[in-house]
């Protein structure tokens, strides 16, 4: 497994969102202005094939980044990928000076969050018709 880090999102992390998001989970408003400005990682399995993805950004709340569009292949789910991708993630935070990490989860999704430290706050809203709930850790 290898994680490439990019400064723009690459066609293998748009089209592995588009499985999983809009294909997969229906949503329809996947892609949005922050892709542009946001850093991006892959995991790529041992074969060379994207596996996961996510997008990491600065929040305007000094020192805190926000973790999103975590996504990991449908055959490939299982293999704790996503958690490999998340501890990449909150390194890259830290080598840039960050101190914790926020996410939007998907509710159904918090107990895989919780076990890697994440722990909710706010109220549950919805998007698209999905209840999502903020997360925060500290680093």
């Amino acid at each position: 497994m290898k994680t490439v880090i990019y400064k723009n999102l690459p066609a293998c992390a748009r089209e592995l969102r588009q499985k999983v998001f809009v294909k997969e989970q229906g949503f329809r408003d996947e892609f949005d202005a922050i892709d542009a400005t946001a850093v991006h990682l892959v995991l790529f399995a041992d074969d060379g094939a994207p596996a996961a993805t996510c997008r990491i950004f600065r929040s305007e709340e000094e020192k805190t980044y926000i973790l999103g569009r975590l996504a990991v292949t449908k055959e490939r789910r299982g293999q704790k990928l996503g958690s490999a991708l998340m501890k990449e993630a909150e390194n890259y935070v830290r080598t840039e000076g960050g101190r914790s990490v926020a996410l939007h989860a998907q509710c159904r999704r918090a107990a895989f969050y919780e076990k890697a430290g994440y722990e909710k706050f706010g109220a549950v809203a919805d998007d698209e018709g999905c209840p999502h709930i903020w997360m925060k850790k500290e680093l």
